[in-house]
C-alpha cells in the first residue's frame, strides 16, 4: 500500500496547511511576502527558522496560555511528511476554530503607528501623549487589532470596540468575553516575551498573535509566534529614538522595496543573503544556539 498523499487545505503567503485527521500540519515555506505580495525570490532556510522560533516561543509561554503545537518532529507526522523538504519547517498542531481578527500589540511607536500618530496623535483610535519621537518606547504597550483579510487584500485596523462587534456577530453573547480574553492574553504574552528578548539583546517593537477555540471551547494560541515575519525585532545595541531602527526582521526587505518601486518584487542576491543572515542572527540571540543546529535540538 502506497504512502497516503496530502494536499494543502489552505495556502497563505508563506504557509501551507494540511489536514491530517487527528490534527493539522503547518508547513512554513521559504517564500517571503511584503506589502501583501509574495516576492519572486525564496529565502533558503527561512521556513525552518520560522518554525523552530515559533516552537521556542510556544514552549516559553505555555504557562501564559495553551498553544496548538504538538510536535516539530516529522516522525510524529504521517509518512508523507517524512521527507527532507518538510524536515525542520513543519509543525503538527491541534485543530482550532480561528478567531476572525489578528491581535496586534505595539510596545514602541513605529511603522504605520508612527504615521498615524504624526497625523492625529492617535494609533487605531488610541490617543497617545504629545511629543513622542519615532521608535520611542510607549509607557504601556497598546493593543491594536485588525481584521483578517483574504490573500491579496489588506488587513484593516479596528478599535477594541469594533473587535467586540466582530466577535459578537460570530459568537452571539460572547463577543465582549472573547475580545477581552484576546486582548489580555496578547498583552501578557508580549510582556513576558519582550522582557526576555530585551535581556538577549533584542527589542520586540511590535508583533501579532492569532488565537482560536479548541474542541472544548478553550481559547488557544495558534498560527506562528514572535518570528521575524510577524514581528519587528530591533537590536538593543545602538537603539536611539527619533529615527527608524535597524532590524532583524523583514523590514530590511520592505525598506529595499520602498527604495526600488520598479523592482517587480524581485530581490537582488545581496538582499536575499542579508535577509537570511538577519533571521539567523535573531534566532541565535533568542534561543542561544546557531540555526544550523536548531533541528537537532528541536526536541531536546
Amino acid at each position: 500500500m502506497g504512502i497516503l498523499e496530502f494536499q494543502p487545505v489552505k495556502e497563505g503567503k508563506v504557509r501551507e496547511v494540511y489536514d491530517v485527521g487527528d490534527g493539522m500540519v503547518i508547513v512554513a515555506t521559504d517564500r517571503i511576502s511584503a506589502f501583501d505580495h509574495i516576492l519572486k525570490n525564496e529565502i533558503t532556510g527561512k521556513g525552518a527558522i520560522l518554525t523552530q522560533m515559533s516552537k521556542f516561543w510556544f514552549d516559553f509561554t505555555k504557562d501564559v496560555i495553551p498553544n496548538h503545537m504538538v510536535s516539530v518532529d516529522v516522525k510524529d507526522m504521517p509518512e508523507f511528511f517524512q521527507k527532507k523538504r518538510f524536515d525542520g519547517n513543519s509543525m503538527k498542531c491541534r485543530k482550532l476554530a480561528m478567531f476572525p481578527i489578528e491581535c496586534i500589540v505595539r510596545g514602541y511607536i513605529t511603522g504605520s503607528g508612527w504615521e498615524s500618530y504624526q497625523k492625529s496623535q492617535t494609533v487605531c483610535g488610541i490617543r497617545l501623549p504629545e511629543g513622542l519621537k519615532e521608535s520611542e518606547r510607549l509607557k504601556e504597550p497598546i493593543y491594536t487589532p485588525t481584521t483578517k483579510a483574504e490573500l491579496g487584500l489588506h488587513d484593516e485596523h479596528i478599535t477594541y470596540e469594533e473587535s467586540v462587534d466582530i466577535l459578537e456577530k460570530r459568537y452571539p453573547g460572547k463577543g465582549e468575553e472573547y475580545a477581552k480574553r484576546l486582548r489580555d492574553c496578547t498583552l501578557a504574552l508580549y510582556q513576558k516575551a519582550a522582557e526576555y528578548a530585551f535581556s538577549k539583546g533584542i527589542i520586540i517593537a511590535d508583533t501579532k498573535f492569532e488565537f482560536g477555540l479548541d474542541e472544548d471551547g478553550n481559547v488557544v494560541l495558534g498560527d506562528e509566534m514572535l518570528t521575524p515575519d510577524s514581528s519587528r525585532f530591533w537590536p538593543v545595541e545602538g537603539y536611539e529614538t527619533g529615527k527608524a531602527q535597524p532590524s532583524f526582521d523583514k523590514q530590511f526587505v520592505r525598506d529595499w522595496l520602498k527604495a526600488n518601486p520598479d523592482s517587480g518584487y524581485l530581490l537582488p542576491d545581496e538582499v536575499v543573503r542579508k535577509t537570511v543572515e538577519k533571521y539567523e542572527e535573531a534566532f541565535a540571540l533568542l534561543t542561544g544556539r546557531a540555526f544550523s543546529s536548531c533541528t537537532d535540538a528541536a526536541e531536546a
